[in-house]
């Protein structure tokens, strides 16, 4: 009796196993080939023949399991198949209220987490998940939200399955493991005897081979050989190392004076999120035969020998078969860049020490170029020139720097919105990480009163930024005074440059410390050590429409004679035509580059060669280096207003400028001739009377001293205390000490 009920029960089991099993699968289709245009529990649909696997039925099911959790369903699949399976094995089942608690904790769990991730959350959980995730994150905020959820899925996840988490992580290891190795012993075994015979081959082929007579062009055609630039990879790693040295005591106003001033961090610029993106070389090698193609069918026989890919453009290097002429293929520039798909191409014949022609062509993707991709390479942090600029990459990715002190000056024009005020920053940019406010000083003229005002306040101006046209005239003025001033300093000492005159002072500074001198000299008094004086002139064209005379004499005398003195100019304008750049001005200043501009004209006014109507503008410019015709493309660097300003309040932090009033107060009259001269001028006279207004309320008063209170120049300075002194206002030079005040204002 007892095993006829058994039996039954047995049956009873199978059966409804096999039931179970039936819906688990109709419903796993229903969920696979679920449709939301399908009509479903809350939507009517839009197809006019349900595409679900389950019919109506299913898409019903489907659509209402999905509203209520989501992707969980499959969780609940997985469950009730489990069940079937015990069933169908006539496992006994009984109820397990906990094990009931724990799967639902876990369907909900999973459902809310997926909300959690989701943009659509209630698409993408169901209803159940979705307001359990907002509950919780009302209360727990979503960190502590997203860790409750892991917590309850890890747990029920435990439970529901009885797998340690711990063993399943050990096991996933040793699995890897295992992988790792069994695929490399293959890969070692395989390429061991795949080098053996291309081995074998090339020497067969070189036992076989023969000389021959035929040209390059006739041999068998073999793809290019894409070069990549070899300083790739030590740019990528390099790191700037800045030399910040933190005052030893705490910081008290007295000491200013004496305190070491920090270069600014590399942290201030942005990092370039695209660094070390890979080359497209199945463009490459598509572009290189689209070339060949189409310079054959207009009867020009060659073949592209290398191809060298950089940030910007792709130079193909071609080899034209013997008997084509060069300019034949010049004039096929349009074509080529109809059959390339390209804004623009630029035809280098020949390139130079090849028997080339290079053929430059945009990349449909174009990388950019930071500045701190340039101040962390090592050219620029190997570089010891106080005056590097950084002026972006080359045609194949290398960085591309260049010292100042050897252009001397540069003059740089490009249409508007080609890059060029954001080069000058650069360049500026470039400067200021290298040189603390005693090397180098800046004189910035900007009439458009947009691109240098951010510079305003930095220890490193020695004149406000300059934006009335015909203040900055008169301020060329005072570079030229100035200049005529280095160059007596200079004489004096024999120096021939500013160079030796510093090293000069150094030297002379060195040997009254090893004679433990303690009187400051005449020489002390005379010579100081002279900073380098860069002068940048962000639009030309409006001074020349104001002082167009005056602005050129005083461009071309101080190009001329500028550099042994340490003056150094960079001009830049959006006009190149020939009533901005005029003959003397071009001519005086051998280093000129040119971003895009609209017209061969210009290009020629610019670089006396075409090509700069060719570029791709952002930056892309054309380098004419001193001494030579030969042009370099570079690609500019970007560089941001905020990192500009981050850059102009990191040094404003360490001091105010020093202005040179003899300079920056000097201006013209109405016949562009410089008012005042020495102790004649109004200006002097002005600021003489603010000395003596200062040191007769004084027991003593020394150069230095003026220097601060007034804000003016060493120079300056230096003539007041010597009318002081031939006036009787002030005593002799004593050494080192300040000079006795001989005259008391009556009370």
């Amino acid at each position: 009796m007892g095993t006829k009920e058994e039996s039954k029960s047995d049956h009873k089991k199978e059966i409804y196993g096999i039931v179970i099993l039936a819906f688990c699968i109709f419903t796993a289709a229903s969920l696979i080939s679920f449709s939301q245009n399908d009509p479903h529990l809350f939507e009517q649909g839009i197809n006019e023949e349900v595409v679900n696997w389950g019919g109506k039925i299913g898409s019903y099911l489907s659509g209402t399991l999905f509203f209520l959790i989501g992707p969980s369903a499959y969780i609940l699949l997985i469950l009730l198949f489990a069940i079937s399976i015990k069933l169908l094995f006539r496992k006994n089942l009984t109820p397990n209220i906990p094990l009931f608690i724990n799967h639902l904790f876990l369907i909900i769990s999973f459902s809310s987490l997926i909300s959690i991730f989701s943009e659509d959350k209630f698409s993408a959980s169901g209803i159940i998940g979705s307001y359990v995730a907002y509950l919780l994150e009302v209360y727990m905020n979503t960190i502590g939200t997203i860790i409750l959820l892991v917590a309850v899925l890890a747990v029920t996840t435990v439970y529901a399955t009885g797998i340690s988490i711990i063993n399943a992580i050990g096991n996933i290891i040793n699995a890897s493991r295992l992988l790792y190795q069994g695929a490399a012993d293959f890969l070692k075994k395989n390429l061991l005897a795949e080098m053996g015979k291309k081995r074998k081959r090339v020497s067969r082929i070189e036992d076989e081979e023969e000389p021959t007579d035929q040209p390059e062009h006739s041999k068998k055609h073999l793809p290019p050989t894409i070069v990549m630039p070899e300083t790739s990879k030590e740019q990528a790693k390099a790191q700037v190392k800045q030399k910040e040295r933190k005052p030893l005591q705490q910081h008290f106003e007295f000491l200013k004076s004496d305190e070491k001033f920090l270069l600014p961090p590399i942290s201030l610029l942005d990092p370039n999120p695209e660094k070390g993106k890979p080359v497209d070389e199945k463009k490459i090698l598509t572009n290189s035969e689209i070339v060949e193609k189409k310079l054959k069918d207009f009867g020009v026989e060659g073949k592209v020998l290398e191809v060298r890919p950089g940030p910007v453009v792709t130079m193909y290097e071609f080899e034209p078969a013997p008997g084509i002429k060069v300019g034949k293929i010049l004039n096929l520039t349009d074509d080529l860049a109809l059959a390339l798909r390209a804004s623009s191409i630029r035809i280098l014949a020949p390139v130079p020490g090849k028997a080339v022609v290079g053929i430059e062509v945009p990349n449909a993707v174009r990388a950019k170029i930071f500045l701190r991709d340039i101040l962390e390479s090592q050219e620029y942090i190997k570089s010891t020139s106080l005056l590097t600029l950084g002026f972006g990459k080359d045609l194949v990715g290398n960085t591309f720097i260049a010292d100042l002190a050897k252009m001397p000056h540069l003059l740089l024009a490009g249409a508007t919105g080609t890059g060029k005020s954001v080069a000058i920053n650069a360049m500026i940019l470039s400067i200021l990480y290298k040189a603390t406010p005693d090397d180098v000083k800046f004189i910035m003229i900007d009439p458009k009163m947009l691109e240098l005002s951010a510079y305003e306040g930095i220890p490193h101006l020695l004149t406000p930024v300059v934006t009335d046209p015909k203040k900055a005239a008169g301020v060329l003025r005072g570079v030229l005074k100035e200049m005529g001033e280095r160059y007596k300093l200079m004489a004096e000492l024999g120096a021939k440059n500013i160079a030796r005159y510093n090293h000069l002072i150094d030297e002379e500074r060195k040997e009254n410390i090893t004679a433990d001198k303690g009187i400051a000299t005449e020489f002390d008094r005379r010579h100081q050590k002279l900073p380098y004086i860069v002068v940048v002139i962000d639009e030309l064209a409006d001074l020349m429409m104001v002082a167009g005379k005056d602005v050129e004499d005083c461009l071309v005398r101080l190009s001329q004679m500028a550099r042994a003195a340490g003056i150094h100019l960079i001009v830049a304008t959006q006009r190149p035509s020939v009533d901005v750049i005029t003959g003397l001005i071009k001519a005086n200043f051998p280093t000129r580059i040119s971003c895009q501009v609209v017209s061969r004209t210009d290009s020629r006014t610019i670089l006396d060669s075409i090509g700069a109507e060719s570029l791709l503008g952002d930056g892309d410019m054309l380098l004419l280096p001193p001494g030579t015709a030969r042009l370099q493309r570079i690609h500019g660097e970007y560089i941001s207003e905020i990192e500009i300003n981050r850059v102009a309040e990191f040094l404003k932090k360490q001091g105010k400028p020093v202005f040179d009033h003899a300079i920056s107060e000097s201006r013209l009259d109405d016949n562009n001739n410089i008012k005042g001269d020495e102790e004649d001028d109004e200006e002097f006279n002005r600021r003489y009377d603010e000395a003596m207004n200062i040191i007769m309320n004084l027991e003593q008063a020394s150069t230095s001293y003026l220097q601060r209170r007034l804000r003016i120049g060493y120079n300056t300075a230096a003539r007041i205390i010597e009318k002081m002194e031939a006036e009787g206002v002030v005593g002799p030079s004593q050494g080192s000490k300040p000079r006795e005040v001989l005259v008391r204002r009556r009370l």
